[in-house]
């Protein structure tokens, strides 16, 4: 059946194709979740210090492990208010993944702690590429006021 002002198909309830953009944002709930991902990460981080103080207190306390941990958790509190910029999954990817991995040097929890919020991010990931097949193919309930 054709849509006698357009001249169109059926419509966007049965066609995909015709699918307008969402009336609200999708990507905004997204950068939220990547946002209070990121703060968490930095409090698990920063929690570090405390191992840190334990473990290596007394003749061989190493600043530098307060330096780096500290430093780190900083800039993944900075970063989780600059997720509107398009730079933000990269800076995500690098501070989620590639600068908790040197943690293992610090201390092993560190590194586990790398390992489950790398797993999350790679979820993180995964939604974000089915948000977006879901926005091309026209999927999403907001494409069809």
């Amino acid at each position: 059946m054709t849509n006698p002002e357009t001249g169109a198909g059926a419509g966007p309830e049965t066609d995909p194709a015709a699918a307008h953009a969402p009336s609200v944002d999708p990507w905004k709930g997204l950068r939220g979740i990547m946002a209070g991902t990121l703060f968490l990460e930095a409090i698990v981080i920063g929690l570090v210090l405390t191992v840190i103080a334990r473990l290596d207190g007394g003749d061989h306390f190493q600043t530098w492990k307060v330096w780096f941990v500290s430093l780190l958790a900083i800039a993944m509190l900075v970063a989780a208010g600059l997720q509107r910029r398009p730079w933000a999954i990269p800076m995500n990817v690098v501070l989620a993944g590639l600068a908790v991995f040197p943690g293992w040097i610090v201390h092993w929890s560190m590194g586990v702690c790398g390992l489950m919020f790398a797993a999350v991010w790679g979820y993180i990931l995964y939604l974000r590429r089915d948000l977006s097949r879901r926005i091309a193919g026209g999927f999403l309930p907001s494409q069809h006021d």
